[in-house]
Parts: structure tokens; C-alpha cells; sequence
């Protein structure tokens, strides 16, 4: 038997404190959950579950790059820090201008954002959010362990869950208020508060 409760590698206290950084991380606003609101307001729970996926995929192969030393390299160096950054901030900007226009419910071929599987994996790499969540827990959680690899093996499916469960969450709250949306201009005035949030989202990757 063993007399203190531990998750493989990690003892409960380690284990609990990576919840709540999970938590707080992935339900808090940002462009994933942002796009995946946005993504099912506009197209429906099935057109936004290609992103919904998308986003766990781009951060597992995220936390496998910094858990092997390639996301301090990145942020390191100040000019593909920049990069990352920059592209970040104007593929938000431009989702931003295609969003606010868009008043009306549109089939797939004509709707204002068409972000699907490989864009949304590709869009993890240039959040700078990410990045930084990433190179946060393999400092806190996984570097300099004598038992890296069974950290990771720990700390992987627990984000893949997070980020799973968070985007879905905010899509189906998309999906709740289509009704509502179609009446009047609504849709517009959400379109365009979407796109204001992610307009302010770019800004704040811009300060970090």
C-alpha cells in the first residue's frame, strides 16, 4: 500500500495545482474560445466541432515542442519571438475584419469564418498565450524531473482535456443562442462584438 496519495509521478498537492492552472487557463477568454463561440453561433455545433478538435491537437504537439526545449529557444530569441507574435496578432485582425461584416447566417461555402482543422492547429502556434502556458508548465511540472517522461504522460492528457472541454463548453454556448440570434440584427451586433474581443485579444498579445 502506499501511504501517500500520489497521481503516478505527482504527489496530490502538484496534481490539484495543475487543475486549477488548467482551469483558470483554458476557460479563461481568449481566441480559442473566442472562435469556437463565434464558429458555432454562426455555423452550428457540427461546423465548429473541426476547430473544437483542432485545438487540442495544436497544443498537445505545442507542449511536446517546449517539453523538448524548442518553445525557450523560440521566445529566447527575440526576433522569431516577434514573428510569432506578429502573425499571431494579424490573423486575428483579419478574422476580426471578415467577422464584423456578416449579419446573417451563411452556408459553409459563403460563411465570414472558415477556420477548419489544420487552421485551428496552426493557430496554436501563433498564440502567444500558448506558448507561454506551455513553457510555464514544463518548468513548473515536467523540466528537471528525474521522471520527466511520466510527468508528461500526466500533464498532456490533462491539458488535451482542458482544452477540449473549455472550447466546447463556449461553442455550445454559441450554439444555444442561434435562435436568438436570428432575429433582427442580432447576429450583426454579435458578429461585431466577437470580432471587437478579438481585436482587444490581438492588443493583448501585442503587450506581452
Amino acid at each position: 500500500m502506499v501511504a501517500k496519495f500520489k497521481v503516478c509521478a505527482m504527489n496530490w498537492q502538484e496534481f490539484t495545482a495543475l487543475l486549477v492552472l488548467a482551469t483558470a487557463m483554458s476557460f479563461s477568454p481568449g481566441p480559442n474560445t473566442t472562435l469556437s463561440t463565434t464558429l458555432a453561433a454562426n455555423g452550428g455545433l457540427p461546423r465548429a466541432m473541426r476547430f473544437i478538435f483542432a485545438v487540442p491537437v495544436g497544443w498537445s504537439l505545442l507542449l511536446c515542442l517546449c517539453a523538448a526545449g524548442v518553445g525557450a529557444l523560440i521566445l529566447a530569441a527575440p526576433i522569431l519571438r516577434l514573428a510569432v507574435q506578429m502573425l499571431g496578432i494579424g490573423y486575428l485582425l483579419y478574422l476580426a475584419w471578415k467577422l464584423a461584416g456578416s449579419g446573417s447566417f451563411a452556408s459553409a461555402k459563403d460563411a465570414p469564418l472558415q477556420v477548419g482543422f489544420w487552421q485551428g492547429v496552426g493557430l496554436q502556434f501563433l498564440n502567444i498565450k500558448a506558448w507561454l502556458l506551455a513553457l510555464t508548465i514544463v518548468a513548473g511540472w515536467i523540466a528537471g524531473q528525474a521522471d520527466a517522461l511520466h510527468r508528461f504522460a500526466i500533464v498532456a492528457p490533462v491539458m488535451l482535456v482542458f482544452a477540449f472541454t473549455s472550447n466546447f463548453t463556449y461553442a455550445l454556448a454559441g450554439a444555444l443562442l442561434r435562435n436568438w440570434l436570428a432575429k433582427g440584427r442580432r447576429l450583426l451586433w454579435f458578429n461585431r462584438v466577437m470580432a471587437l474581443v478579438l481585436v482587444l485579444t490581438a492588443y493583448w498579445m501585442s503587450r506581452v
